[in-house]
């Protein structure tokens, strides 16, 4: 469950189903005993909860203005960033909404100071997707952590 929990910050490690795999591994045990019921809710929740990680950034890029060009920039970027660690998952979202919401201006020729600053602040709402992400991950693996924590009390 610690390392779900750590998972959650640490890009790479994928918390959420680290903790429920902790909950399947203490259910393993003859200390602790889940319903079916409850390991297939917590199991919904985290895959519903691992598809939104990969799903806020975009969401925050459009709600901060960003165009369909930002989306993909974001989403494009979630997945670049994988490719270069902590640094990367955190601003591969970020520079992929700017740098497609900068190539679609250049190429409608609307280049223009307001226009500039309307793609960082797409940029900006998918960092902001980004820290949602992971505040809904802490929330989810903190709540299967209380479970765990109360059923071996």
């Amino acid at each position: 469950m610690l390392i779900g929990i750590i998972g959650c910050i640490v890009p790479g490690l994928p918390g959420t189903p680290i903790a429920y795999a902790g909950l399947w591994i203490a259910q393993a045990t003859d200390r602790v005993d889940f319903s079916w019921q409850f390991l297939l809710i917590w199991g919904i929740v985290t895959l519903v909860v691992s598809v939104l990680d990969y799903a806020v950034p975009a969401w925050g890029t459009k709600q901060f203005g960003g165009t369909k060009y930002g989306v993909w920039g974001s989403t494009l970027g979630v997945f670049v960033g994988l490719l270069f660690g902590a640094v990367g998952v955190i601003l591969g979202p970020l520079v992929g909404a700017i740098l497609f919401e900068l190539l679609a201006i250049a190429l409608h020729g609307q280049i223009n100071r307001e226009n500039i600053a309307a793609a960082f602040r797409a940029g900006w709402g998918s960092f902001i997707g980004i820290l949602v992400g992971t505040v809904l991950k802490l929330i989810c693996c903190g709540l299967m952590t209380t479970a765990l924590i109360q059923a071996i009390w």
